[in-house]
């Protein structure tokens, strides 16, 4: 009995010995793995010759992205305003006396020069008659005397004596001209006598209103400005104007106040448009839409704007080796379509889902939007 027991009892030894040293070879953690290996096709490992992903890599992002599309755009700036006359001048009497002829009524049209009003005054015609022959006498004097010093009948010095009063008399005139001239007004430039103020045979006094004198064509429209927008304006850009009439028609702006309003903080400006037949009227509401210069734009949905970890306003882009960037933008306006926006570099595409959810140089996997989506995007905005 005891060396039967001795004979299991080395056994067990032996069969432990052998364990133990099959272990130490680890051959046994590649059970079943060289059978996998030997059922692959030679090559498998290298397909291609791209490396296997590690093990811990993670899988990139998907996103939606569309091209931008590229349009030349001019910012609408919607203001009020009112029209006015280009120019506008009250004539006064220039001189006291009775009117003597009134060749105007209300309302008439008059050229640049022509006769408003005639004061009379006798005394200054008189004047003009009386130094227009003394200029001839004065003139006669030094003709005489220029033959007589030719043929040395007379002195240098009275020849001298004579040119002198005749350069006297030619003053004189001119001032009795200037003061006869006093009793006419006249219309300093082409217009309409918005009102007459004074009637045939009234005595008037120097400064007394006479007639509001208006001019326009071109007519004007006047304007203000918001702090914001006054930086898209210039002189030249064109405007769309409509009456309170309903009337559509085209202007110029032509001037543009640098300073602003106290009361306001706007900056007015001036709006010329062409109104040959005179038909637009002083004082009528007029609805302006100013179109700054064209620029680079792209219009985009409001739902894609990002803010930079700065808090600038941008879009997040994908690069052409779909490397996620922010892109950061001006906007130039705000249309039913979608904001306008400039700055949008060329050669990227614009995030359109998940912008939100990728950073600053993460490789994403972009995907295009499809027609039936960017439709229906579109669809949305419109609504």
């Amino acid at each position: 009995m005891s060396s039967r027991f001795r004979v299991h009892r080395l056994a067990a030894i032996v069969v432990l010995i052998a364990a133990g040293l099959w272990i130490g070879t680890g051959h046994f953690a590649s059970v079943g793995s060289e059978e996998a290996q030997a059922a692959q096709p030679a090559g498998a490992d290298a397909a291609d010759g791209a490396e296997a992903p590690p093990a811990d890599a993670k899988p990139l992002r998907t996103v939606a992205v569309v091209t931008p599309w590229f349009t030349d755009h001019a910012r609408e700036i919607r203001i009020s305003g009112v029209t006015d006359a280009d120019k506008r001048s009250v004539l006064a009497a220039r001189t006291d006396g009775v009117i003597r002829t009134l060749p105007v009524r209300q309302g008439d049209t008059v050229k640049a020069g022509a006769a408003v009003m005639d004061t009379e005054g006798p005394e200054l015609v008189a004047a003009v008659a009386m130094a227009e022959a003394a200029l001839t006498q004065r003139q006669q004097e030094v003709d005489v005397a220029e033959k007589l010093f030719k043929s040395g009948n007379t002195a240098e010095l009275q020849l001298i004596g004579q040119r002198a009063a005749l350069a006297a008399a030619e003053a004189q005139l001119s001032q009795a001209k200037a003061r006869a001239d006093q009793l006419t007004v006249r219309a300093p430039f082409a217009g309409v006598l918005d009102s007459v103020d004074v009637e045939l045979g009234e005595w008037v006094q120097t400064g007394t209103p006479v007639a509001t004198l208006l001019s326009l064509d071109p007519i004007v429209v006047r304007a203000e400005v918001s702090e914001l927008d006054v930086g898209h304006v210039k002189i030249g850009d064109s405007a769309a104007l409509r009456l309170v009439n309903g009337t559509e028609l085209k202007g110029t702006v032509r001037h543009l106040w640098r300073e602003a309003s106290v009361a306001t903080r706007t900056y007015p400006v001036e709006i010329t448009l062409p109104n040959p037949d005179r038909k637009i009227p002083v004082g009528m509401t007029t609805e302006v839409r100013l179109y700054t210069a064209s620029v680079k734009a792209v219009t985009v949905p409001r739902s894609i704007i990002t803010l930079s970890e700065e808090g600038e306003l941008g879009l997040r882009v994908i690069d052409k080796d779909d490397i996620a960037r922010f892109a950061s933008v001006e906007m130039i306006d705000d249309t039913p379509e979608g904001l306008v926006l400039a700055g949008i570099p060329e050669g990227v595409r614009i995030v359109v889902s998940g912008q939100d959810l990728v950073s600053e140089g993460e490789k994403v996997k972009p995907e295009d939007v499809t027609a039936e989506a960017k439709a229906a995007m579109e669809a949305g905005l419109q609504q």
